[in-house]
């Protein structure tokens, strides 16, 4: 069954320790078909040195059951079940423990848009959410971990098409894309992009973010409906 999302999501797991996304067994990533509404997953805990294709866990989208795999998925998969449930266009999503990224979330803090290397990516801020109450951390904690998310983005009215990531606080970051290596991708971005933010304040703290008509500007050419940025 999906032989050829195992290998992508495989592969996706990989790629986040050789961009240095992951290190251990600290990340994961998935992807769906929603077709099947079937989403591919690492197994929990398996060193990323001995993972194959055949070792990615199928579990079905509307239920959470395992469908196929002999492995235990990651202990995120209702997370990440919501979240494809929740941002219907989406079609991988990545949770990672890198450093500058989870430093900020562990400092509560959203990563404001102060430039436009964040706006070439996210149409404004990538949220922080509130804190888990201590119900939702002892009961259904990784369900309510993506239903956060969700409030998170209702609330701001944010389109998380136009905002790929989010800093889940005092845990980590997740991000997401059309398929799982655009969700990579945005990770690797969203790593740069908090330890960019580190270094502005660094030099100015009272840094206020960037105009709004240069973020409109940045964001648009690349992501608009009259984008110029790349070749036709």
């Amino acid at each position: 069954m999906l032989e050829k999302l195992k290998a992508e999501v495989c592969q996706a797991n990989l790629d986040l320790v050789r961009k240095g996304l992951v290190i251990e067994t600290w990340g994961n990533a998935s992807g769906v078909d929603r077709a099947r509404g079937v989403m591919v997953i690492k197994p929990s805990g398996v060193p990323y040195s001995e993972m194959k294709p055949q070792h990615m866990v199928c579990v079905a989208l509307k239920t959470g059951v395992v469908v196929e795999g002999n492995l235990k998925p990651s202990s995120d998969t209702d997370t990440h079940l919501i979240l494809y449930r929740e941002f219907p266009l989406i079609g991988g999503v990545v949770h990672t423990h890198s450093l500058f990224a989870t430093a900020w979330a562990q400092a509560c803090r959203s990563l404001l848009a102060y430039g436009t290397t964040q706006a070439d990516y996210w149409y404004g801020d990538v949220p922080c959410t509130r804190l888990l109450k201590p119900d939702e951390i002892k009961k259904d904690y990784e369900a309510n971990t993506g239903d956060v998310i969700v409030e998170t983005f209702k609330k701001l009215k944010f389109d998380p098409m136009q905002h790929p990531a989010v800093l889940v606080a005092s845990h980590g970051p997740f991000t997401w894309g059309k398929d799982v290596a655009d969700a990579v991708h945005n990770a690797g971005v969203l790593e740069f992009i908090a330890r960019l933010n580190s270094e502005t304040l660094r030099i100015n703290p009272k840094l206020k973010p960037m105009q709004p008509v240069l973020l409109d500007k940045h964001f648009m050419r690349k992501h608009g409906p009259k984008a110029t940025y790349g070749q036709k």
